[in-house]
C-alpha cells in the first residue's frame, strides 16, 4: 500500500517508519520545511529506540520518501494518516488548528485531481467530534460532493509511548477504527493485518474519546499512587509493601472491577473507609485531593442518576423502585445509593413503591434501623409485595439492583430504567 503521513514528529515519524518497515510505501509530508530537508538526507527528527534502524532500511530500500506537499504526499496514496499535534491552549482546550491546516491542504491538494478514494485516518488525539465539526466541513468547503463521496474518513486514535514507541505499534493494547457508521474500515485494517491486538470497530466520537480517557486514567492512578505513598511515609509505613500488597490484587484491584460506569458505590464499607482515610491524612498533613474528591463526585453521581430517571417523568408519577438496599439479598441499607434515590424521589413529589423481598422494616436493628428512618420514616408504608409489584400500573421502574431478575410483570411497565448500567 501507498501511505502518506502529515505530521513527522513523535508518533507520525515513528508510524511511518513502522508502516514502511512492513513493506508498504511511505510518503512523509511535515510543515516544517528544515526538518522535511534533514529527513531526506537521512537524519531522523527524534530519538527513539529502534526508529533510526527501521528508517535507515526504509530509505535504503526505497520504501520511504519526504514529500514537498501535501498534493505530492497525496499522490497514489490508498491512506492518509494525519499526526500533527493538539497542543493545549491557554485555556486548556485543544489548539485545533494544525488539525483544521493539514486537513485544508489536503482538500485543496484533492480537489486539482479527479475524485478517487482515499482514507484519511486521524491519529492525532481529537475532542469528540472533530471529525464531523471540524475536519469535514473544513474538506466540504473545498471538495465537491463527488470527492467527498469517495473519502472515507477515520478517527484511529495511537497508544505509542516515548521510549517504546516501535514495540507499542506492533503490539499495541488494541486498535480502534471509528467510523462513521461504526462498521470498521477495510483499508485500516488491511494496513494493520499481522498486528495481534483487540480491534475495536466504533463510531467517530467514541474513538476519538478514547485517549482521554486513557491518559486521564494513567494520571489518576499516578496521582493516587503518590498520595498512598505520601500517607506511607507520613505515618512511617513501607510504601513499596503497601504497593505489593495492593497489586498482588488483580481480581478485584487491578483489573476491570469497579471501573464499568453505572451506580453510585455505597454500602458499609466504601464511604466509610473513604472517609477514614480522608480524616489520616489530614490529621498528618498528607494532602489526598484525589482521596477528597472522591465522596463528593459519589454524591454528584446520585444525583444525576436520579435526574436521568425523572427527566421524562409527568408530575405525581407513579414510580415502582426496584431493590432498596446496596445488593440483593440483603436488608444493609446502610448508606445504600438507592435510599437516597427514594428520597429524592418521594421529596419531588413522586408517588413511590419499593419492591425489596430481603427488606422487613419491622426487623431492621441498631445503625441500619437509624440510617433507613432518617432518610425513609416511612419505609413499612414504601414496601411492597411481589404481586404488587408485578401487577404493574408504574409510570416507570427503577432497577436499582439485580433483584429485577426475580420479577416477572404481568403487562410491561412503559420504562424499565437500569441504574446500574449508563447507556
Amino acid at each position: 500500500m501507498r501511505v502518506a503521513v502529515f505530521g513527522l514528529g513523535y508518533v507520525g515519524f515513528t508510524t511511518a517508519c513502522c508502516i514502511a518497515s512492513q513493506g508498504h510505501h511511505v510518503a512523509g509530508m511535515d510543515a516544517n520545511a528544515a526538518k522535511r530537508a534533514a529527513i531526506a538526507a537521512g537524519q531522523a527528527p527524534i530519538s527513539e529506540p529502534g526508529v533510526q534502524a527501521l528508517f535507515d532500511t526504509a530509505r535504503a530500500e526505497g520504501r520511504f520518501t519526504v514529500a514537498g506537499s501535501a498534493a505530492e504526499a497525496l499522490e497514489g496514496a490508498d491512506i492518509a494518516m494525519i499526526c500533527v499535534g493538539t497542543p493545549s491552549g491557554p485555556d486548556g482546550a485543544q489548539d485545533m488548528r494544525f488539525i483544521a491546516e493539514v486537513t485544508r491542504q489536503i482538500g485543496e491538494a484533492l480537489s486539482l485531481a479527479p475524485p478517487r478514494a482515499l482514507t484519511l485516518a486521524y491519529r492525532s488525539t481529537l475532542r469528540p467530534g472533530s471529525i464531523e465539526e471540524l475536519v469535514r466541513p473544513v474538506l466540504a468547503s473545498r471538495l465537491p460532493p463527488a470527492h467527498m463521496a469517495a473519502l472515507e474518513l477515520v478517527s484511529n486514535p495511537e497508544f505509542l509511548r516515548e521510549a517504546t514507541a516501535v514495540a507499542d505499534y506492533f503490539a499495541p493494547p488494541r486498535i480502534v477504527i471509528g467510523t462513521e457508521a461504526g462498521h470498521g474500515s477495510v483499508a485500516l485494517e488491511a494496513l494493520y493485518a499481522g498486528i495481534e491486538a483487540p480491534v475495536f470497530r466504533c463510531r467517530f466520537r467514541e474513538a476519538e474519546f478514547t485517549k482521554f480517557v486513557d491518559n486521564t486514567w494513567h494520571a489518576a492512578k499516578v496521582a493516587f499512587a503518590n498520595e498512598i505513598g505520601r500517607l506511607c511515609l507520613r505515618l512511617g509505613l513501607d510504601a513499596k509493601q503497601v504497593h505489593e500488597i495492593f497489586v498482588s490484587d488483580t481480581r478485584l484491584n487491578i483489573s476491570p472491577a469497579y471501573l464499568r460506569p453505572g451506580g453510585a458505590f455505597g454500602g458499609s464499607c466504601l464511604p466509610k473507609d473513604v472517609r477514614a482515610l480522608q480524616h489520616i491524612a489530614a490529621d498528618c498533613g498528607a494532602n489526598t485531593h484525589v482521596v477528597d474528591a472522591l465522596l463528593r463526585s459519589n454524591e454528584v453521581h446520585k444525583h444525576e442518576l436520579y435526574e436521568r430517571a425523572v427527566r421524562t417523568l409527568p408530575a405525581g408519577a407513579s414510580v415502582l423502585l426496584v431493590g432498596l438496599a446496596f445488593k440483593p439479598g440483603t436488608d444493609d441499607l446502610r448508606e445504600s445509593p438507592n435510599v437516597d434515590m427514594a428520597r429524592k424521589l418521594l421529596a419531588a413529589g413522586f408517588r413511590l413503591a419499593v419492591y425489596d423481598p430481603a427488606l422487613d422494616a419491622g426487623k431492621l436493628v441498631g445503625a441500619n434501623l437509624g440510617h433507613a428512618f432518617a432518610s425513609l420514616p416511612r419505609l413499612s408504608d414504601l414496601l411492597v409485595s411481589r404481586q404488587v409489584a408485578e401487577a404493574g400500573g408504574f409510570d416507570l421502574v427503577i432497577a436499582a439492583n439485580a433483584t429485577i431478575e426475580e420479577l416477572s410483570f404481568l403487562a410491561p411497565p412503559p420504562r424499565i430504567l437500569d441504574i446500574g448500567v449508563l447507556a
